[in-house]
């Protein structure tokens, strides 16, 4: 049960601020707009939820090295690794299974299909060492307590619950609009702008 809650805790942690995270960054520094910056409608991004559980997990499980900084060197690494998986992984899910791009590096230098690229995995790596010396120690007091208060998982069932539903609805919607426009890949701002374009046809039909 402990374990739970806190793998629990953590995604949902992770899926809010990831998605705060992206949010800033596609205002101020990519598309330069307020824009959700994720597949679901509601403000969670999965993918960070799945990638602090990594982090989490990495950062604390015992790797059997005696020596202190090279126990550091190899966590460390092996988050970068870690997390370019993550990516990857998840952009195949979207790109194969439903046509849908939600990021492209395809104009970066040495990307794999538009989804990976040596520049974010070394972002990925920066961020992973900013947890690991900064954030995983406060993770771990403030989860180990909420672990002992047992009424604060209420919440975090709450919100799993409302991304649980909020998937369903927009795995949903994202594979409608597939069977309507014939493409073997489309980015995710052409698919909210022929959602506003539904949504806009159907409002005069009324």
């Amino acid at each position: 049960m402990k374990y739970l809650v806190i793998i629990s805790t953590l995604f949902v942690i992770g899926s809010i601020f990831g998605w705060c995270l992206e949010l800033l960054f596609r205002r101020f520094v990519s598309q330069k707009k307020w824009m959700n910056p994720g597949f679901l409608t509601g403000p969670y991004l999965p993918i960070y939820g799945s990638g602090v559980v990594v982090l989490y997990g990495i950062s604390n499980v015992p790797l059997g090295i005696t020596n202190h900084a090279a126990d550091i060197i190899v966590r460390i690494l092996i988050i970068g690794v870690g997390m370019t998986v993550i990516e990857f992984i998840a952009g195949l899910i979207f790109i194969k299974g439903m046509g849908i791009k939600l990021w492209d590096y395809s104009d970066r230098k040495g990307n794999i299909m538009g989804i990976i690229c040596p520049i974010f995995s070394l972002a990925w790596l920066a961020v992973g060492s900013l947890y690991y010396f900064f954030l995983n120690p406060v993770l771990v007091n403030g989860i180990n307590w909420i672990s002992e208060n047992l009424i604060y998982t209420y919440f975090v069932g709450i919100v799993i619950g409302m991304i649980v539903v909020d998937f369903a609805y927009s795995l949903h919607l994202g594979l409608k609009i597939k069977e309507l426009k014939e493409a073997s890949s489309i980015r995710y701002e052409e698919l909210k702008n022929i959602v506003r374009k539904k949504m806009k046809e159907l409002r005069e039909t009324k």
